[in-house]
């Protein structure tokens, strides 16, 4: 495994290897942390994997605190609690631990820690990050203990408004997270339902970016590579959960899945935000159950793409742009049902009553900009219906 012990800086400074967390003492000395507020979720603070990171910081004399009152679907009152635990314990710096919402969390309360605004003034929508004080971000280091969000790699925080019944995305360039710490070992314990899950999260990331009509070959390139790892590891993470190559490879794929979709996300998002603000599902999950219907919807716009995309994973021959699409559609269908994931919104207690709802949400949702094709609310609502039902038509 030492093959994988290097450092990346890019997007940021980026540790990867397998038992790195025992680094986590020198990650908080080189940004000048002194007493860090660990974030995680209450599931992560009940496990053994907790005491890998708070053990090396009292070695060195650290004092942690650990804030752990936060959603799956973490909301405004628990950024708001966990800068006042912050404040409490006069902590100098953030350590989000855990999977995409401990990692959302931990970035919002960074940002939150000197700021006089209200979160939701930090939207990101316009220029509204100008209205931060970059004084008031505190120094953050980023552990996923999940393969999925690729939350450590990001500028922004999805946090939900539970008035509104919506997801927000806050943003500001300072909240990339100063150290990241790609440890696979955190990750050996998840179950195959979450690791599926998270792993088709990370699929979703790669494939909205490559697809994307913005221009950024870098991100293209990120994007086509990441799905290949997926394709080869991520049924060897789900069938195999101790296999430690796989852990880290998908680590590595979930991670260059956030990296790319700087190029922009599209309809697969724009519908998953909605879903999960109105019905508090996993955002993965739905991404994996919403992606074969929003690939159909899309097929006029991604042909090409797609047809390069089925060349890079051996899936088409050399007419690979007359059968590129369906061949990563049945690759598609195939993984989802290799690794367990259902086949409608149905199957998971979502139903069609909110649907034009769901199909106005999405049509304004910011993942929408950069789709392929620009569908209206009413469009929408129809790729939603289709995944209720789990109709596939080609």
């Amino acid at each position: 495994m030492d093959k994988y012990h290097v450092n990346w800086n890019y997007p940021t400074t980026i540790w990867v290897g397998p038992g790195r967390i025992t680094e986590l003492a020198e990650a908080c000395q080189e940004l000048n942390i002194r007493s860090p507020l660990i974030v995680t979720d209450p599931t992560v603070a009940a496990l053994p994997l907790i005491d890998s990171a708070i053990n090396p910081c009292h070695q060195v004399g650290l004092e942690v605190s650990i804030f752990s009152r936060i959603k799956g679907n973490p909301n405004e009152v628990n950024i708001a609690d966990g800068v006042a635990k912050l404040h409490e314990h006069k902590c100098d710096g953030v350590i989000a631990l855990g999977g995409g919402s401990a990692l959302d969390a931990g970035k919002a309360i960074a940002l939150m820690a000197g700021q006089q605004h209200s979160i939701w003034d930090f939207e990101d929508i316009g220029d509204n990050y100008r209205r931060v004080d970059p004084k008031g971000i505190l120094p953050l280091i980023a552990i996923p203990t999940t393969a999925g969000t690729g939350s450590e790699v990001g500028r922004v925080s999805v946090i939900t408004d539970e008035r509104a019944q919506a997801k927000r995305l806050i943003f500001h360039p300072r909240m990339m997270p100063d150290i990241v710490i790609l440890d696979a070992q955190l990750t050996m314990g998840l179950p195959p339902d979450l690791t599926a899950a998270t792993g088709m999260d990370a699929l979703s990331h790669n494939l909205e970016s490559f697809y994307s009509p913005q221009y950024h070959p870098m991100a293209e390139g990120i994007a086509l590579e990441g799905m290949r790892l997926i394709k080869e590891y991520l049924p060897r993470a789900y069938a195999i959960g101790a296999e430690l190559e796989a852990r880290q490879q998908m680590l590595v794929a979930s991670c260059m899945g956030a990296t790319a979709f700087q190029r922009g996300l599209g309809a697969i998002h724009a519908l998953a935000h909605p879903l999960g603000a109105l019905y508090d599902k996993h955002h993965g999950l739905l991404n994996a159950i919403l992606m074969p219907y929003v690939l159909i919807a899309n097929r006029p716009a991604i042909q090409v793409p797609m047809g390069h995309l089925a060349l890079y994973l051996q899936l088409a021959g050399n007419d690979m742009f007359d059968s590129g699409f369906d061949a990563v559609l049945n690759w598609v269908l195939g993984l989802r049902k290799q690794v367990g994931i259902p086949h409608s919104l149905a199957e998971i207690g979502i139903d069609d009553t909110d649907a034009d709802r769901v199909g106005k949400m999405a049509s304004v949702e910011p993942s929408a900009s950069t789709n392929p094709m620009r569908f209206n609310g009413i469009e929408y609502r129809d790729i939603f219906l289709r995944a209720c039902e789990g109709s596939i038509t080609l």
